[in-house]
């Protein structure tokens, strides 16, 4: 699959009421978005290719046992960020989901790298193109994402940021989430078959 290249000029932010208020539409609706992050070192762009949900009273979702100053921005209202440590090795994105006060969230797991590549790869080691967002961790990474981005609005002006795409997005696949010990079996995990950036086994990916 070739890498869509596109201008600035081409990317319209996402509106927040372009936004479902509820936790698995927007995992599905986010399939085929762009992530953006502007550093003082150029801009950084991908396309969501892979989401989890994680819903209201969901017991692996990190707003469970309510609001924490560790999780704090997940009970902003939809289309913020909020960002954790996790693995102590690995940073996670997630976009808010539901109204303020109440905690939940969408974990982004893959995206299609559009630009600064060869940034990202330097971020990841010079990790080959497939591999440089294929999983939370390496898509934070590669997005040169941290705690210090927690909390931000990603439909406001800002450095990171949502924003449409012209592509079409092909069809989207669902199945279990992965790496779970609770709530395994909710078909939560949401992505665009057949497309290489996405994560996890083949029978995961179609």
């Amino acid at each position: 699959m070739k890498n869509e290249r596109v201008s600035p000029s081409r990317f319209r932010r996402l509106r927040r009421t372009d936004l479902p208020v509820d936790t698995v539409e927007l995992a599905r609706y986010l399939i085929g978005k762009i992530v953006v992050h502007d550093t003082d070192a150029g801009r950084l762009s991908g396309r969501i290719v892979e989401t989890e949900a994680y819903p209201v009273g969901d017991s692996a979702g990190h707003a469970f046992r309510g609001e924490t100053p560790s999780n704090r921005s997940l009970f902003l209202g939809p289309g913020h960020a909020h960002v954790y440590f996790t693995y102590g090795s690995s940073f996670m994105l997630n976009v808010t989901s539901e109204v303020a006060g109440v905690g939940a969230g969408v974990l982004l797991r893959a995206l299609e790298p559009l630009e600064g590549i060869d940034r990202m790869q330097r971020s990841r080691g010079g990790a080959g193109l497939l591999d440089l967002a294929r999983g939370p961790g390496r898509l934070s990474q590669a997005m040169q994402i941290d705690l210090r981005l927690d909390g931000l609005d990603l439909c406001a002006a800002g450095p990171l940021w949502l924003a449409t795409s012209r592509r079409k997005t092909g069809a989207v696949g669902n199945s279990v989430r992965i790496g779970l010990t609770r709530n395994v079996d909710r078909k939560l995990r949401f992505f665009e078959r057949d497309n290489p950036y996405v994560s996890g086994p083949k029978r995961l990916r179609r």
